[in-house]
C-alpha cells in the first residue's frame, strides 16, 4: 500500500478501494462526460481528485441509457386508464394535453389547457437542489402556473411540501412518499420538468421527460449540462430544454 500509496487520501490509514480501482484498472468509465471532469476538481473529486487527476487519462463518460418499452409514452401501461392515453410524435399535439388534464383532475387542480404545469420527480435532498424551488415559490405562486412534486426523502422537505399544498391548494400539489404510476403520469402530463440539482452525475428524468415531449429545466451540472441542449429562439428545432447555471432560486 505505501508503494502504490492507497491509504484513504482524506486521512487516517484506512485502505481506500476505490482509489485502489482507480490505479490499478486498465479504464475506468462513469456515468458522463461531465461527471468525469467534475470529478477532476476538488469539490467533485472529495478527496480523490489528485488521483483521478493522475488516472485522467484512462477515464470516459459513457451517459445512461434509458428503458425505451417501460419508459415509452406510445406503450405506457400507466396512461392507458383513468383519462390518460398513449401517444407518439405523430399523436403528441392531442395526446399530451389529455395527459395533461388528466392529471390535472386526478390531483385536483383545475383542468387548463393554457396554463404552464411544472412538475418535479425526485429524492427530496439537498443534492436535488428541492431548497432552490422553495426559495422560489414566492415568484412560482405569484405566476399563472400549476406546480407538482413528488417525492420522498428528509422529513424535514416532506414537512415543507405538505406546508406548500396546504398553502397554496389551487396551484401546488405535493405527492409526499412515491410512486412509479405517479411518476410516469407527471412525465406525461406536465409541460416542463424541473431539475436543479447541484450535483448529478447523470440523471434519468430528463431523459425521461425528452422521451414524453416535456422539456426538461435543468441546472447545468454533470450529466444535465451534456444531455440537455439549450433552447435557441433564433434557430429552427434547436435545443431540448433550458439550461442555469446559477444556483440561486431566481436563476
Amino acid at each position: 500500500m505505501d508503494l502504490f500509496k492507497l491509504y484513504e487520501p482524506m486521512g487516517g490509514d484506512h485502505f481506500n478501494i476505490f482509489a485502489a480501482g482507480l490505479k490499478t484498472a486498465d479504464r475506468v468509465i462513469t456515468v458522463s462526460r461531465g461527471y468525469a471532469w467534475e470529478l477532476t476538481t476538488s469539490e467533485g473529486g472529495w478527496g480523490l481528485h489528485e488521483i483521478i487527476n493522475e488516472n485522467n487519462w484512462k477515464f470516459r463518460g459513457i451517459v445512461n441509457g434509458i428503458d425505451t418499452v417501460d419508459w415509452n409514452p406510445e406503450l405506457d401501461l400507466h396512461l392507458q386508464s383513468d383519462g390518460y392515453r398513449n401517444y407518439s410524435i405523430e399523436t403528441l399535439q392531442a395526446g399530451k394535453p389529455q395527459c395533461k388534464a388528466a392529471l390535472q383532475k386526478e390531483l385536483g387542480l383545475p383542468v387548463r389547457e393554457d396554463v404552464p404545469l411544472i412538475g418535479f420527480i425526485g429524492r427530496l435532498d439537498h443534492q436535488k437542489g428541492v431548497d432552490l424551488i422553495a426559495g422560489a415559490m414566492p415568484w412560482i405562486v405569484g405566476q399563472d402556473l400549476q406546480l407538482v412534486m413528488l417525492g420522498t426523502g428528509r422529513a424535514d422537505l416532506e414537512e415543507m411540501l405538505r406546508k406548500f399544498d396546504r398553502e397554496h391548494h389551487n396551484k401546488v400539489r405535493a405527492w409526499v412518499g412515491f410512486s412509479v404510476k405517479m411518476a410516469h403520469r407527471i412525465t406525461a402530463g406536465a409541460d416542463v420538468l424541473l431539475m436543479p440539482s447541484r450535483f448529478e452525475p447523470c440523471g434519468l428524468n430528463q431523459l425521461y421527460a425528452m422521451k414524453y415531449g416535456t422539456v426538461p429545466v435543468v441546472h447545468a451540472v454533470g450529466g444535465l449540462r451534456d444531455t440537455v441542449i439549450p433552447f435557441d429562439p433564433f434557430r429552427e428545432r434547436a435545443g431540448s430544454g433550458g439550461r442555469s447555471t446559477g444556483r440561486r432560486p431566481t436563476s
